[in-house]
């Protein structure tokens, strides 16, 4: 892979990244490559993220934008984007640039609001997500009430904590807490998953990567106390409230996230890793 130029985001509020990546502009200094620290610019041939999860998911839509490719240095928890281990930074780099690395395109999001306003429906710019968009009742003690369609058709209302609509990337954050399933990275598909449904029958719901979703608050008849206001979360980041009128329109962005894979672990070894399948029960062919 040809590199002359790399930026390195850094984990924030920790000095191992910062140390880590000083000592990574040096180890590309002396092979001729250009380095940049917490900046992400067009010209880039490589962006490398020192943290977990959550700092890549930060810089998602910005390195998407410029098509850079992207490789994580697991410095956090989980790692599920994050493949590569600190203590493997340079053995893995030394084989990214002496060769062709695996990249895989992951599907994004692209989420906006719309709101009446005026007698018309106003919109917010597209915000776009690598991992998922949730619609949450936060600390409130009323039950999420929100109706779902896919294009033009009804699907289902939901009586929840809230709701989860995800990517496949996405699959194995909230989604899999929340019951969802499992889905390969490499499908591109779009994940419907009520947070803790009040009804037993409400099951997660799987769409191809050319639906639409939108929600809109329900108005309830039951009596009960439903949430007159709800979080919607971006990638873990606070985007705005969904009020009665307002509609959240969710489908599959036209760029996608080119993710560099590790050198030596393939996703299903990472999975069970994580999720500590088959602990000591290794089965051969």
């Amino acid at each position: 892979m040809k590199v002359g130029k790399v930026g390195i985001i850094l984990k924030r509020d920790s000095d191992e990244p910062r140390r880590i990546g000083h000592e990574l502009m040096e180890w590309f200094a002396a092979r001729g490559i250009e380095g940049q620290i917490d900046r992400i610019e067009a010209d880039q041939d490589l962006l490398i993220v020192l943290g977990g999860d959550g700092t890549l998911l930060h810089v998602a839509a910005e390195a998407c934008g410029h098509g850079i490719p992207v490789l994580g240095i697991n410095l956090g928890g989980l790692g599920f984007l994050t493949e590569v281990a600190v203590e493997d930074r340079y053995a893995a780099l030394a084989e990214i640039l002496d060769g062709e690395p695996t990249i895989e395109n992951r599907m994004m999001l692209k989420i906006r609001l719309l709101r009446q306003q005026g007698g018309r429906e106003a919109a917010r710019p597209w915000l776009h997500a690598l991992n998922d968009v949730v619609i949450s009742k936060g600390a409130v003690d009323r039950m999420a009430e929100v109706g779902v369609w896919v294009d033009e058709e009804y699907l289902a209302t939901y009586r929840a904590d809230g709701l989860i609509v995800s990517t496949s990337t996405g699959s194995t954050a909230y989604n899999l807490s929340a019951g969802g399933p499992i889905v390969h990275p490499r499908l591109a598909a779009i994940l419907v998953t009520p947070i803790c449904p009040f009804m037993l029958e409400s099951r997660p719901v799987l769409l191809d990567a050319t639906s639409r979703v939108r929600v809109r608050l329900a108005t309830s008849h039951s009596g009960e106390r439903i949430a007159e206001k709800l979080q919607v979360i971006v990638d873990g980041r606070l985007y705005t409230e969904l009020q009665t009128g307002d509609t959240l329109e969710v489908a599959a962005a036209k760029q996608s996230l080119r993710l560099i894979c590790s050198p030596w672990k393939g996703y299903f070894e990472i999975l069970r890793g994580k999720l500590n399948w088959a602990a000591g029960h290794a089965v051969t062919r």
